[in-house]
């Protein structure tokens, strides 16, 4: 299969450049495409071989649910049997934009998609392109990151093609993504909202609408996850990385004294300072500056690899607001791989 690569031109009308693509969706088509989060590979969300042909196109196991990609809550309402209050508050809150929220499925919606689950998995992306390819496709579009599964999601349209290349029919290139880790994925009861997976929408921005808590997979890693992306080994470059946590200082400290040129280097601009200027170091800014890190983090990663590094030291942030989704990810790409500097 040839993968058609399309640089959408946000001069022009975006409808007449997405709705070639709209077409192949309906048809049973894959086609990547940017959201705010990170490039996702879209298919029809309510036709079960469209949903094989995406886990097929990532080599990503058929339990892993996929989310269903919507324009709005009224695109979104006829796809759960049921809606909480405060699922609807959140909708109204922060769609569009990156929170999943996860409700009990219709009928409508396929098993291939949900993984065999009982419910399902929706979002409205906030991403001029996103939404008109969904608007072109006139169906959700089951949309998980864009890339080989277990790897690091894809930020730019150059990291689709170097990961499903030939396996999909085009790529809408639509420029890097702008927050750059997947959305904040939740369940919500009338008393409580519970976070599957961290992102951008905070537990402190959640709090102001019900009470909220992590899910024990967040906590404990033997604890059997509930969104896509956490049960399986993910986020991860081919070569090790280690993740480095504890107070700043001591931290770079730490870094720095194991040098070794053969190494990679994700860190802030202060450790960075530190380092051989001939070293291999992807700098996301300023050491606070965690929506940097965010936005920067994968391709970094990537972009390590693409070095041939042996072997990637990443420098940690409290695990705090955005900062826990970034964590969250570091420490899955890590393996676990965690060492804490006292």
């Amino acid at each position: 299969m040839k993968t058609e690569l399309v640089r959408i031109d946000y001069e022009r009308p975006l409808e007449p450049q997405v709705a070639p693509w709209g077409a192949v969706l309906r048809a049973g088509g894959l086609v990547a495409f940017p959201t705010e989060t990170v490039y996702g590979l879209g298919g029809n969300g309510l036709a079960a071989a469209a949903a094989e042909r995406i886990y097929a196109a990532k080599g990503r196991p058929s339990d892993n649910p996929l989310i269903l990609h919507v324009t709005d809550w009224e695109m979104a309402a006829p796809l759960a049997r049921e809606w909480p209050e405060p699922a609807r508050k959140l909708a109204a809150a922060f769609w569009p934009g990156p929170l999943t929220l996860v409700l009990p499925k219709a009928a409508q919606v396929p098993l291939a998609v949900t993984g065999g689950g009982d419910t399902v998995a929706l979002r409205a992306p906030d991403q001029p392109v996103a939404e008109a390819l969904i608007r072109a496709a006139g169906v959700p579009l089951a949309g998980p990151s864009a890339n080989r599964s277990g790897r690091p999601s894809p930020v730019t349209a150059e990291a689709v093609r170097r990961d499903l290349d030939g396996r999909i029919a085009a790529i809408l290139d639509g420029g890097p993504c702008t927050i750059g880790v997947e959305s904040t994925v939740v369940a919500c009861t009338d008393e409580r909202i519970t976070i599957y997976r961290p992102g951008a929408i905070t537990p402190e921005m959640l709090a102001e609408f019900a009470p909220t808590e992590l899910d024990a997979a967040l906590q404990d890693a033997a604890a059997i996850p509930k969104a896509p992306g956490m049960k399986y080994r993910h986020y991860a470059p081919k070569m090790p990385v280690y993740l480095y946590t504890g107070e700043p200082a001591a931290v770079a400290a730490e870094i720095v004294s194991d040098y070794s040129d053969e190494r990679g280097y994700f860190v802030s601009r202060e450790t960075a300072a530190q380092l051989p200027a001939q070293a291999h170091v992807r700098i996301w800014g300023a050491r606070t500056d965690v929506a940097a890190m965010a936005a920067s983090m994968y391709d970094s990663l990537l972009t390590l690899e693409n070095e041939g590094v042996s072997e990637i030291y990443a420098e940690g942030v409290p695990a705090t607001g955005l900062g826990l989704a970034v964590m969250n990810r570091l420490q899955k790409a890590a393996g676990y791989r965690i060492r804490e500097v006292l």
